[in-house]
């Protein structure tokens, strides 16, 4: 399998290795919860949930929110930080898993950036299996490109989102776009996010 495996992923939870982790919620998933797109009324999956944060901040929004996680040492975090919040926290290969109904809404942050991009097809086609038709993929694309993408390498994760490459994997028999611009969320280590909001046709 192309990309980083279950022990890659467990070693770096158990080993603390995590610099993509803010240590708190994306700024974004605030703003998602006052416009009102998350409520306790959503069934909402987080895929590749890490430690949690965003769990936390939707299970005390009152969101009984299901999270999904590779490694095992996350999903203990994960479970750890949300507590007795609603929701639950699930080892799971996302690639694998379907929900036992569709879900509302989506919220995909890291998942799809720390899949390798020979996943993406797949990864795509669960995305829309698991919602509901006029359910809501929340998405923030990770903008990480490096000088190597020059010379044809796929380097990461994070695996960069190129807006183009998500045009094609998210095309448009599939799933409403918002109209452009949007605007980035600055991440750190020279990256950034795209929030975009899709609804699934």
């Amino acid at each position: 399998m192309a990309g980083p495996t279950q022990d890659f992923w467990q070693q770096r939870f158990e080993s603390g290795q995590t610099p993509w982790d803010r240590g708190a919620p994306h700024p974004q998933l605030q703003l998602w919860l006052d416009q009102g797109l998350l409520t306790p009324e959503h069934a909402v999956l987080v895929p590749g949930c890490g430690r949690g944060h965003e769990l936390l901040q939707l299970g005390q929004a009152g969101i009984a929110v299901t999270g999904l996680d590779y490694a095992p040492a996350a999903v203990a975090l994960a479970r750890e930080r949300l507590g007795t919040l609603p929701g639950r926290v699930e080892q799971a290969d996302v690639l694998q898993w379907q929900p036992a109904a569709p879900v509302d809404r989506v919220y995909e942050q890291t998942c799809l950036c720390a899949l390798h991009p020979d996943q993406w097809r797949a990864y795509a086609d669960q995305l829309q299996r698991w919602l509901k038709p006029g359910g809501l993929l929340l998405a923030l694309f990770m903008q990480a490109r490096r000088e190597s993408a020059g010379q044809g390498f796929v380097e990461g994760p994070p695996y960069h989102g190129d807006i183009n490459a998500m045009r094609a994997l998210f095309p448009a028999e599939r799933w409403q776009w918002p109209a452009p611009p949007y605007t980035a969320v600055a991440h750190g280590q020279g990256w950034a996010e795209l929030p975009v909001v899709l609804t699934r046709i």
